[in-house]
């Protein structure tokens, strides 16, 4: 079992930047896949970006290509997602997940991820 958590999160002006962390810790043997998520409440979960553990192109929701940056540590066991030019719409609990499956490339579908953290709150404000 993978453990999340995640941090970064806060208020912040149109135009502005975050950057959030998710730090893993536990059992990361069969984790092939880390990604972001987001959800607004009373809406759907929805994927933002991905990359897998090994390396690669990351994926990006097309809503946020450009503006949106997946990275990682491997050393530190971490997952970052910066975010620039920040909108009013992308005010959501953002989730960091681990999962994916083996040979299959890395994509942010709920689905494909069976360990998720507790989220961390973006409000933007215009």
């Amino acid at each position: 079992q993978v453990q999340l958590v995640e941090s970064g999160g806060g208020s912040v002006q149109a135009g502005g930047s975050l950057r959030l962390s998710c730090r893993a810790s536990g059992y990361t043997f069969n984790t092939y896949c880390m990604g972001w998520f987001r959800q607004v409440l009373g809406k759907e979960r929805e994927g933002v970006a991905a990359i897998s553990t090994g390396g690669g192109s990351p994926y990006y929701a097309d809503s946020v290509k450009g503006r949106f940056t997946i990275s990682q540590d491997n050393a530190k066991n971490t997952l970052y997602l910066q975010i620039n030019s920040l909108k009013p719409e992308n005010t959501a609990m953002y989730y960091c997940a681990a999962g994916g499956r083996p040979f299959v490339r890395c994509r942010s579908i709920v689905h494909e991820y069976n360990n998720w953290g507790q989220g961390t709150q973006v409000t933007v404000s215009s």
